[in-house]
């Protein structure tokens, strides 16, 4: 899983550089409902070609929230927090998705409880996320409420999935709900944003790989490691993104990096390394465990 989740964060790190190309020449709405819809129809594809089964009828109403929450809603608080805040703000917000998640897997996933050693390493990650973000400015109150709402409905989709949908195939659960949130996501952007563009062959790239790599195949990638790892181990990995974003942008679009922004880097790397290590107490309660199975496998 760790190699699963390296290449999630290069894949979704380097699609902030394909998103800014994109948004030179798209509007941002746009942009992410033409991503999705790609996206969409490759999964359709796929589950036709692999004969994946319809979903269960039981399934439909937790895809639809999935759907709306991860996908409709998810994107558009984004697209519009942007308008009246900053870029790095924003995606501060947006990723302290981490937070969130645990403190409600902590509430209603069995075995997923939130200990003090992994939520200082949850507001080492978010606050070292900060600084490497460069934030400055808070704008509107409004917006930063509606970027952090992002954050706290992209947590909800996760928790969703891990209570009522962990049974689905990953690709069948993966092709539903985006199908279902691109529908909610076209809605909106073309009712409110609408100007004429050329298509040329980098912006039909930009929607390519945004579309196929970054939508269709990342969020299977996303939502097996989802469903194979604890919620607050899997997202606050998902810190690293911006931060392979920052570097992209400096390696491909010459942005500058700063001392300040490496040692945000450095933060977010500390704080993901205190969740996913394990301490010795919780190392001795596992060793316990072991020997009690093994003594009822004996008996």
């Amino acid at each position: 899983m760790k190699a699963a989740m390296a290449t999630l964060c290069l894949i979704w790190g380097f699609n902030f550089v394909v998103m800014k190309l994109g948004n030179g020449v798209f509007p941002p709405g746009e942009f992410a409902a033409l991503r999705f819809l790609t996206g969409a129809f490759v999964l359709l594809g796929v589950c036709l070609v692999k004969k994946i089964p319809l979903p269960n009828k039981s399934d439909v109403k937790w895809l639809v929230l999935c759907g709306l929450f991860q996908t409709t809603y998810f994107n558009i608080a984004i697209q519009v927090s942007l308008n009246y805040i900053s870029a790095g703000l924003t995606s501060v917000l947006t990723y302290s998705m981490p937070l969130f998640l645990s403190i409600m897997a902590h509430r209603w996933i069995p075995g997923e409880q939130l200990t003090a050693r992994k939520t200082f390493g949850i507001l080492i990650g978010i606050v070292g996320l900060f600084i490497a973000m460069n934030v400055k400015e808070g704008g509107s109150f409004f917006a930063v409420l509606l970027a952090l709402s992002s954050a706290i409905s992209w947590a909800i989709a996760n928790l969703l999935f891990k209570l009522k949908l962990k049974h689905c195939d990953t690709i069948q659960f993966t092709t539903w709900q985006m199908t279902i949130g691109e529908v909610g996501l076209f809605l909106y952007t073309f009712s409110f944003e609408h100007v004429e563009y050329h298509w040329e062959f980098m912006p039909v790239i930009y929607i390519l790989f945004s579309g196929v790599i970054a939508s269709a195949l990342a969020f299977v990638l996303w939502n097996q490691i989802l469903k194979n790892t604890k919620a607050s181990n899997a997202s606050i990995s998902l810190l690293l993104v911006p931060i392979v974003g920052i570097i992209s942008g400096y390696i491909f679009l010459d942005e500058t990096l700063s001392i300040i922004t490496l040692a945000g880097i450095l933060l977010v790397l500390v704080g993901i390394w205190i969740v996913n290590s394990k301490n010795t107490r919780e190392n001795n309660n596992m060793t316990g465990r072991k020997d009690e199975w093994k003594a009822e496998e004996i008996s």
